[in-house]
Formats: C-alpha cells, sequence, structure tokens
C-alpha cells in the first residue's frame, strides 16, 4: 500500500497528520516529508501525528519522523504520536528515539499534551 498523509489544520499553530500505509523508503515517503515541512513552514508547528495506519516503518520513515520533531522545535513547537502500533512503539523505543517522538494513546491526548 502507498504512503498516503491526510493533514488537518484543527487550531492555531496545530495540525494532525494521518498517516495510511508503511513508513518506508520511497517516493512516497519523499512525498510525505516535504507536506510535514510545509505544514510546519506554515505556522503549524505543533503536531498530532496519528500512527493508527501505520503497520511498519523502516531506518527511512524513523529519520524523517526525527527530522519533523526536530524542524518543529526550532519553530517552537513540539511532535506527538498517537495510535502507534506495538511494532512500530517496539522499533522507536530500541533506537532511543521515544524522548524525541512522544507517544500517545489517541489523537485527543496528544492534543491535550500540546494544548
Amino acid at each position: 500500500m502507498i504512503l498516503q498523509v491526510d493533514i488537518e489544520k484543527t487550531e492555531p499553530n496545530m495540525a494532525v497528520v494521518n498517516f495510511t500505509g508503511a513508513l518506508t523508503l520511497g517516493t512516497s515517503l519523499l512525498t510525505a516529508d516535504s507536506k510535514l515541512q510545509q505544514t510546519i513552514r506554515e505556522g503549524f508547528s505543533r503536531l498530532v501525528l496519528n500512527m493508527a495506519g501505520v503497520p511498519y516503518l523502516d531506518s527511512a520513515g524513523l529519520g524523517v519522523l526525527v527530522q519533523t520533531s526536530g524542524l518543529a522545535r526550532e519553530h517552537g513547537g513540539e511532535l506527538r504520536m498517537c495510535g502507534v502500533s506495538e511494532r512500530v512503539a517496539s522499533l522507536v523505543k530500541m533506537t532511543r528515539t521515544d524522548e524525541l517522538l512522544p507517544m500517545d494513546l489517541d489523537v485527543d491526548a496528544s492534543r491535550a499534551a500540546l494544548a
């Protein structure tokens, strides 16, 4: 399945990013990265990444998430993930990137943490 990204700009400075598909090396990941960067540049630096539709990510996908987290922080914001599968969560924890990519149960919990 090709990675799909839907971005909802919900509040001032906050956006919910819904992913569907694997975050793996390829053209669709580059497109997703470009959309994330553009969203932050538009002033939406508080990001909720809804990962409920992501069964897997590889090192390239993880790299995009870490880079996006850093860019959000540079713009005075923060990134939080939610709906993370056990497989994805274990990779994030194993690579010790969970401090850069905090995880919440659902979108509402992530939005509350960013409020």
